[in-house]
């Protein structure tokens, strides 16, 4: 398999990982999430959408730095999550029986791992 055959193999589903962060958090703030909370969500989301583009889309030298920037936004989003259910974030306090909590835990874990393979083979790819 050639190298870059085996990065698509870790770069489309880094992509859709982000896609479904992004997704999650656009849906709950047309549900159910409004306030500081709910802007903070709503560039979340379209963070993870332009980021997901980028993943995809991005070539050569730019393509590392898209895919270190994305594990950086989900490895962020992940710990968020994992301190607003622990000791609070921004004066909020979340449970997993917020909508949709347990779903993004999930989807930020794997995704966060997927990203660190990704970047990792990404970085080593173009020193390489």
């Amino acid at each position: 398999m050639s190298t870059a055959r085996g990065l698509w193999a870790w770069r489309l589903p880094s992509a859709l990982a982000l896609l479904a962060v992004g997704a999650i958090h656009l849906y709950l703030v047309a549900t159910s999430t409004g306030g500081l909370l709910g802007v903070l969500f709503t560039l979340q989301g379209i963070g993870a959408l332009v980021l997901a583009g980028a993943m995809l889309a991005l070539r050569g030298r730019l393509f590392p730095l898209a895919t270190v920037l994305s594990l950086l936004f989900m490895a962020g989003s992940w710990l968020a999550l994992v301190l607003a259910l622990t000791v609070g974030l921004f004066g909020l306090r979340s449970s997993l029986s917020y909508d949709l909590a347990p779903t993004s835990l999930v989807v930020e874990t794997l995704g966060t791992v997927l990203l660190a393979v990704t970047a990792v083979k990404a970085v080593r790819g173009r020193r390489g």
